[in-house]
C-alpha cells in the first residue's frame, strides 16, 4: 500500500488520538516513546513534532521508510526501525526503556491469528503454543522503564458481534477473517485476506496483569475519538492504558506482580 494507507479516513484523526495520549500517558518533552507498528510514522511524527524522543518499529520496510523520509523532511528527531514486535526485548537498541509504549490501530497487537497459529516451517514440528498477542504485549511491557506506562488499541469483540453480524467470527477463538480490496499508490486493486484477533475488556485488563502490568484501564474509543469514556459495545475499538510498577508503588507499597491498584 505504501503511502495509499494514509488515504483511508482512520488515519485522519492522529492529532486528537496524539493529544489525547499525551495527557493520559503523562508525557512532555523529551519522553522517551516506543511506537510498536507504527506505520507510515504517523502517532511517531505528531509525537516528535511536541518535542517527544520518538522510536517507531515496523515490520513492513516500505512503511520504515515513508517515515524516515517524513522525519528528515521535517527534521524530527524520530528514529524508524525494521523489526518483529515480538521481538523488542531482544534488540539492543532498545534496552534502555521508555517512558511509554503504544500500538494504536492494530499496529501488532491483535493481528497474529490467523491459520496455523504456532505451526512451525514445513516438514518441522509445530513449536510449543504460546498465545502470540500475549507474546507481543509481554515485550512492550519489558521495554518499559519502571513506572512507564502501555496504551493499546484493540478491535471490539462485543461490536463484533452487535454490529457486524455477517462477518467470519469465530466466537471460539475470537478471531475475525474478511476478504477486502487494497490499493497501492497508483490506484491498482489486490485482495488481501486479514484475520484480526477482537477483546472483551476484562480479557485486556487480564492480559495487562499477565505481563506485569498494573492500573489497566479499558476506554471505548473510535479512531480520532479517544477519550476517558467507559467499554461500551457501540465503539470499533477499546484503548488499553496500563503501567509498570516501579520498585516502589505510591504510598510506599512494594509493587506486586498482577496488583489492579
Amino acid at each position: 500500500m505504501g503511502p495509499a494507507y494514509l488515504r483511508y479516513s482512520f488515519t485522519r484523526g492522529t492529532v486528537a488520538e496524539v493529544d489525547f495520549l499525551v495527557e493520559q500517558l503523562g508525557l512532555g518533552p523529551r519522553s522517551r516513546v516506543l511506537d510498536v507498528g507504527c506505520g507510515p510514522g504517523r502517532h511517531s511524527l505528531e509525537m516528535a513534532r511536541r518535542g517527544l524522543d520518538v522510536v517507531g518499529v515496523d515490520i513492513a520496510s516500505t512503511f520504515v521508510e515513508l517515515a524516515r523520509e517524513t522525519a528528515r523532511s521535517e527534521g524530527l528527531d524520530a528514529r524508524f526501525l525494521r523489526l518483529d514486535a515480538r521481538e523488542l526485548d531482544t534488540d539492543p537498541r532498545l534496552a534502555a526503556g521508555f517512558d511509554a509504549v503504544v500500538s494504536l490501530c492494530q499496529g501488532a497487537f491483535g493481528l497474529q491469528g490467523g491459520p496455523d497459529p504456532g505451526a512451525g516451517p514445513p516438514g518441522e514440528e509445530p513449536v510449543p503454543p504460546v498465545d502470540p498477542d500475549l507474546a507481543v504485549l509481554a515485550a512492550m511491557a519489558a521495554v518499559l522503564r519502571p513506572g512507564g506506562r502501555l496504551a493499546l488499541s484493540a478491535f471490539s469483540a462485543p461490536f463484533m458481534i452487535r454490529h457486524w453480524p455477517e462477518a467470519e467470527f469465530d466466537v471460539d477463538t475470537g478471531v475475525n477473517h474478511e476478504t477486502t480490496e487494497i490499493r497501492d499508490p497508483e490506484g491498482n486493486e489486490t485482495t488481501a485476506e486479514l484475520w484480526t484477533t477482537c477483546f472483551s475488556p476484562r480479557e485486556l485488563r487480564l492480559a495487562a496483569r499477565l505481563v506485569g502490568l498494573v492500573d489497566p484501564a479499558v476506554h471505548s474509543v473510535e479512531p480520532g475519538d479517544y477519550a476517558a469514556r467507559a467499554p461500551n459495545p457501540d465503539t470499533a475499538e477499546f484503548l488499553l492504558i496500563a503501567r509498570k510498577p516501579s520498585a516502589v508503588d505510591p504510598g510506599g507499597e512494594p509493587a506486586q506482580r498482577g496488583r489492579s491498584g
